[in-house]
């Protein structure tokens, strides 16, 4: 049952195999059957024309026999009135003793259909054989007479052997004596002709089965090698694809623990210093309510509560950077400008944002990722660029929409090329890649030094366009 299963359901693998092999399997098979039809063809006339010449050539024999026979006793026939018994015994008697190879002989018909000359059938002398028909129904005496009548003419029919008994296909020379009203013929059995055509049609079908054989174990060895090239290709991507997913996995546990440890030590540092600092002031003012000094209390606890403010706000800017509020509430250009204020805030560089007005909204996750990626890019350039002015650029055109963040760092180490050295960039890289967008990073050192983020995506990210009654946003 699993193994039906499986193959009505086909994996991965299996459809790139059967996608790979059934144009293949389908392409052998029409050239297979066109080379049979065209072996067949090309044969049959070449049988055909084998046939016609055999036939001829028994024909041509057929007719030298008569014209020889008639030589013979023309001397009689042509001096001789139509009613010379005489002479017609003379040529009765020549034409009895005219026998040839096994089976040949000549035959002597009246008009009215009595047999006068059959040698090799003597039985069939001095009966009259009108209407006899072949065991086909071919008319047999009747049709030569007939062409006897209109002078001479060939007829093809079954006949017995006189060797053999059995029946057999003859063809027959018939011509006509007017004036005695005799039909004087010979024939021929052609079953050697058909032996030699059937021998010759058996060899094509022969030739055409070779063919297709041979045309098997060509596309049998294809197969097998398609096969066998699509496994390698199968277990080393597999293997390939397991060594990219653990890198994967062990990347994404250690961003993970990167980000828990920069919450940890925001938390440590700041948020905890901050409640330590409240706690011990809110104790001191206890302590001073405790003796009494009521005037004493009030400077500790305005510092607790000064404290505790500071601690909300700290709350609110490690919420924005796990999750930025604005960037549901608003869209993605207002939680922008709100990034690149608390970065300049923040790290005193000066920072620019700049965008234009969206007809056409950002769907969720270009929002996210376009969000990320500038907080990931703000990051690198507070840690390592030692730039002093910093400009974002957000913009929606017809190919969808374009993010640049330009800074007048020392630039890159590593170069435009090794985008994926660092972490960071590795992120940046992979998110605009799951979205279909490109990712360009230009850098340069010494006297014009900088970097330039460039992030493009593509038009499918962008939702149709809105009612013009609705509020035109800043951004997506």
């Amino acid at each position: 049952m699993r193994f039906l299963t499986n193959i009505l359901r086909p994996n991965y693998a299996q459809k790139l195999s059967l996608l790979a092999t059934l144009p293949l399997v389908c392409a052998v098979a029409a050239i297979a059957a066109l080379v049979a039809y065209q072996s067949r063809a090309l044969a049959e006339r070449e049988i055909d024309a084998l046939e016609q010449q055999l036939l001829e050539a028994k024909k041509a024999e057929l007719r030298n026999y008569v014209t020889q026979a008639r030589n013979g006793f023309y001397y009689i026939y042509g001096s001789a009135q139509p009613d010379d018994q005489v002479a017609k015994d003379q040529v009765t008697q020549i034409l009895s003793a005219m026998i040839y190879g096994t089976d040949g002989f000549f035959f002597v018909y009246e008009y009215d259909g009595t047999n006068i000359v059959s040698p090799r059938q003597t039985e069939m002398i001095n009966e009259n054989w009108a209407g006899l028909t072949d065991s086909q129904g071919t008319p047999v005496v009747d049709e030569l007479i007939r062409l006897a009548r209109q002078g001479a003419g060939w007829h093809t029919f079954m006949w017995p052997k006189p060797s053999t008994g059995e029946e057999a296909q003859m063809v027959a020379y018939v011509t006509g004596f007017q004036s005695w009203r005799w039909a004087v013929g010979t024939g021929v059995f052609i079953d050697d002709v058909l032996a030699s055509v059937a021998a010759a049609r058996a060899e094509v079908e022969a030739r055409v089965q070779r063919t297709f054989v041979y045309i098997g174990a060509i596309t049998l060895g294809a197969l097998l090698t398609v096969f066998l090239s699509g496994m390698m290709l199968n277990i080393r991507e597999r293997r390939l694809a397991d060594a990219k997913l653990k890198e994967l996995t062990q990347r994404v546990f250690d961003a993970q623990e990167e980000e828990r440890g920069r919450v940890a030590r925001e938390l440590h540092d700041g948020i905890s210093q901050i409640l330590v600092g409240v706690r011990y002031a809110l104790d001191n003012t206890r302590r001073r309510l405790a003796r009494g000094d009521h005037d004493g209390a009030q400077d500790p606890l305005d510092k607790g509560l000064d404290n505790l403010g500071t601690a909300i706000t700290e709350v609110r800017r490690i919420s924005r950077d796990l999750r930025p509020g604005v960037l549901d509430d608003l869209g993605l250009g207002p939680a922008l400008k709100a990034l690149t204020d608390d970065f300049s805030e923040r790290t005193g560089i000066e920072t620019e944002f700049t965008t234009v007005v969206f007809r056409n909204r950002l769907d969720q996750d270009a929002k996210i990722a376009l969000y990320r990626i500038a907080q990931e890019a703000l990051t690198n350039i507070e840690r390592h660029s030692g730039a002093t002015h910093v400009t974002m650029d957000l913009r929606g055109h017809k190919k969808g929409a374009t993010m640049r963040i330009t800074d007048n760092g020392r630039g890159i180490r590593s170069g435009p090329d090794n985008v994926s050295s660092g972490l960071g960039l590795r992120n940046m890289q992979e998110r605009i890649e799951q979205l279909d967008g490109t990712l360009r990073i230009l850098s340069s050192r010494g006297a014009q030094s900088g970097t330039v983020i460039e992030v493009h995506l593509p038009l499918s990210h962008l939702l149709p366009p809105q009612d013009e009654t609705a509020p035109k946003e800043m951004t997506s």
